[in-house]
């Protein structure tokens, strides 16, 4: 799923990410799926090229169809090349996602980030 949302972003598939939220989304700050599209809309329009890299933290299962997965996505101003090196990114934030098994498909239900400090 990870990877699926980190593809659909590259290519600026809006479609294709909300495939991945549950219509039952809030973000930290209470804000819906409706919400997150648009907000996503708006970044595309803004980004007319996306390439991220993204490390996963851990990946929590405290029920069969939950899952608590933390993420550190880096935004990079162009294509990294080999290796994982976040010196390249211009944006770095620290993701924490929740998800549910909808119909036997796991769906974000809820999402915070928050900026990485870098040195």
């Amino acid at each position: 799923m990870i990877s699926a949302g980190e593809a659909a972003a590259e290519q600026r598939d809006l479609a294709g990410l909300m495939d991945l939220v549950s219509s039952r989304y809030e973000d930290a700050d209470g804000g819906s799926a409706v919400e997150l599209s648009r907000n996503l809309r708006g970044y595309f329009i803004a980004n007319q090229s996306v390439h991220l890299l993204t490390r996963i933290e851990s990946i929590e299962f405290p029920y069969k169809d939950m899952a608590r997965v933390r993420l550190t996505i880096g935004t990079l101003g162009r294509k990294a090349g080999d290796g994982d090196t976040f010196d390249l990114a211009a944006d770095v934030q620290d993701v924490r996602l929740e998800m549910q098994l909808e119909r036997g498909e796991w769906r974000v239900t809820r999402a915070s980030w928050q900026p990485v400090v870098r040195a």
